[in-house]
């Protein structure tokens, strides 16, 4: 498959994705919830307050109004590629507001369906980008890109995204039952880095943690990335669908890793920020920009 046809299958395949889980997607979104209030506090990094705050992959609007009720002067974007996650963060933010809503001062909060390789914002528009765990679903560059052009100087991307070591007890599970990717895999923070210093992304820092999620059994765990729409979008994933045999083989597998009376599931989770560079300054030739890694600090935990 052409790389270009391949890369808007997959984008399709996670916006319909995550359409199809809006409705249920809260009630199972234990990670999503950790990160993004995690995420949340790390804002103290930032000194000034943000005119106007871009939640990039805002799914259900849990982490809008939260950023909402931090900066209640500010314009607050909410973004995500899946129109039924805008529709259903609309909702809601309606109905918490009830009659409220019409006032003056509850009008800052503006939802949009794009995707966030492609941001339909002018350049240097953007204060703040806040994204949790919403870029491991796109390719970094590109992303980086657009991030990059649309802040303004002095601006700040803060983000979450997966590591590599994501759902490594299910990956390995499953490559006892057979030969095909049934896990995403997932980049490091090095190619993150990387990613970052090539958009033009000034002082970026990053670092990771790792979450355990506990089921009682495998099924519960894959009912969940379901119900969560976390689709297999690997190109040389299994076609069709995936029988009763090779869940019941894929169940055994898993249990080597249980620990007492759970099965863990890790989660790496990478925790990164950065400011609007000045590219002006740094780029040459052809557009390229030059930045050396060593500039990308990190830590590890």
């Amino acid at each position: 498959m052409d790389k270009s046809l391949g890369r808007q299958w997959q984008t399709s395949q996670v916006a319909h994705s995550f359409s199809r889980a809006a409705a249920a997607y809260d009630s199972v979104a234990v990670l999503q919830r950790q990160t993004g209030d995690e995420l949340l506090d790390r804002l103290a990094l930032l000194k000034n307050t943000p005119k106007t705050v871009l939640d990039l992959g805002a799914g259900t609007g849990r982490q809008t109004a939260m950023l909402a009720a931090r900066y209640p002067k500010s314009h607050i974007i909410a973004l995500d590629i899946a129109t039924a996650m805008v529709q259903h963060a609309r909702m809601q933010h309606k109905q918490s507001l009830g009659l409220s809503r019409h006032l003056p001062k509850n009008k800052r909060t503006s939802y949009l369906s794009a995707d966030a390789e492609s941001l339909p914002m002018a350049d240097n528009s953007v204060d703040l980008v806040y994204a949790n765990l919403c870029l491991q679903w796109c390719d970094p560059r590109r992303c980086f890109n657009e991030i990059q052009r649309i802040l303004r100087p002095g601006g700040a991307l803060m983000f979450t995204t997966l590591g590599p070591d994501t759902l490594t007890e299910l990956r390995q599970a499953w490559s006892a039952v057979d030969n095909y990717p049934h896990v995403n895999q997932f980049i490091d923070m090095h190619d993150i880095g990387e990613a970052m210093a090539a958009a033009g992304l000034a002082q970026p820092v990053l670092d990771t943690d790792h979450y355990t999620l506990t089921y009682d059994k495998a099924h519960s765990l894959m009912q969940d990335l379901k119900t969560l729409g976390a689709r297999n979008i690997h190109v040389d994933r299994r076609r069709g669908l995936t029988g009763r045999q090779a869940f019941a083989k894929l169940a055994v597998a898993y249990e080597p890793f249980r620990k007492e009376t759970v099965l863990p599931a890790t989660y790496e989770v990478i925790y990164g920020h950065a400011w609007c560079g000045e590219t002006h300054q740094q780029r040459g030739e052809a557009g390229m920009v030059s930045i050396p890694i060593s500039q990308v600090q990190g830590r590890k935990g």
